[in-house]
């Protein structure tokens, strides 16, 4: 069996129907179904059980020993929640607890963490240095609690058998519909474009910045999924692994990137970032990618003008799901 928490979230089920397109249905889906916003995510999936994220442990315990993979994509992602106690529950201590059964079972597990770990980037993005997690500065409580996971999994003696921490960049793709305000910006960009032509996006507070050119790592939900799967099919070394494309860039990019694919004339509105968001802004992420790279991961990653007009005219134009 394969588990994957958060199963019926953005990631997670499109990682099940990438297992689903590779031949496997023996899938555990874990997670909160009570959303009913999410249920579209997994309606056209195939999978063996569905069990509650708050009753997982037990389930777990019970079926250990069946087990042959587990995908940890479930964590609460919203970037504006400041209750610390929020994301020690479900980001640090429910992960713990996955790592612990993971380590006493001998069962492989992916994880994921986060770019938000690497707070302003002034320390670099480098994966391969295993000390660098304990010198980061995250910029909010989601990013402070991925990387005190992370933290915490460097320093374990009792391990999984293969284990993999991968530092989600900025991802986007079918089946992020219910996400909301922390829905990608090509998810909003798409939305504004169709309703009024034209498009806003937060103007620069940083003065080495131009509004619009602000810059990240933009990784296409469809190569993320690749690089899960690969890891689940090759032995290669255990740790944390960035995942992004290794190619910043700008969010002026992004929006010429969504008028093209609508074949709609470029209007750019620019608006002040909210304050509370402002001071825990990033204005640059880029994806090391040398440690994937070495560990055999050889496939090409989505352009962004490609995985844009994919996006669009495939899923969200017809409001299909992956």
């Amino acid at each position: 069996m394969i588990v994957v928490t958060g199963a019926a979230g953005f990631i997670g089920s499109c990682m099940v129907g990438k297992l689903n397109q590779s031949g496997f249905s023996n899938i555990i889906l874990v997670d909160d179904f009570s959303k009913a916003a999410k249920f579209p995510n997994i309606s056209q999936k195939l999978f063996q059980e569905k069990v509650e994220r708050d009753s997982f442990f037990i389930w777990l315990h019970l079926h250990a020993k069946d087990i042959d993979f587990i995908f940890h994509i479930g964590a609460r992602t919203d970037t504006t929640e400041f209750n610390m106690a929020v994301f020690d529950e479900l980001n640090l201590n429910y992960s713990k607890k996955v790592w612990q059964v993971c380590s006493a079972y001998g069962i492989p597990l992916i994880y994921a963490s986060s770019a938000a770990t690497y707070g302003d980037g002034s320390l670099g993005y480098d994966d391969r240095d295993c000390n660098l997690s304990f010198n980061l500065q995250p910029l909010n409580p989601y990013g402070i609690s991925k990387n005190d996971f992370d933290k915490w999994a460097l320093q374990q003696v009792k391990t999984p058998p293969q284990w993999y921490g991968l530092k989600f960049f900025n991802v986007f793709g079918p089946n992020e519909y219910h996400k909301g305000r922390m829905a990608s910006v090509v998810f909003h960009a798409f939305n504004q474009i169709r309703e009024r032509d034209s498009m806003r996006l937060f103007r620069s507070h940083n003065p080495g910045y131009d509004d619009g050119a602000q810059l990240r790592d933009f990784v296409y939900v469809k190569d993320v999924i690749e690089v899960l799967f690969f890891l689940m099919e090759n032995q290669v070394e255990s740790g944390i692994y960035n995942l992004g494309t290794g190619n910043a860039r700008t969010f002026l990019d992004l929006a010429y990137a969504v008028f093209a694919a609508l074949n709609i004339k470029r209007s750019i509105e620019f608006i002040d970032t909210p304050m509370d968001i402002r001071d825990k802004y990033q204005y640059f992420t880029e994806a090391r990618m040398v440690k994937l790279r070495a560990a055999g991961y050889a496939k090409p990653f989505y352009s962004l003008e490609t995985a844009v007009e994919e996006y669009v005219q495939k899923y969200l134009e017809s409001g299909l799901f992956f």
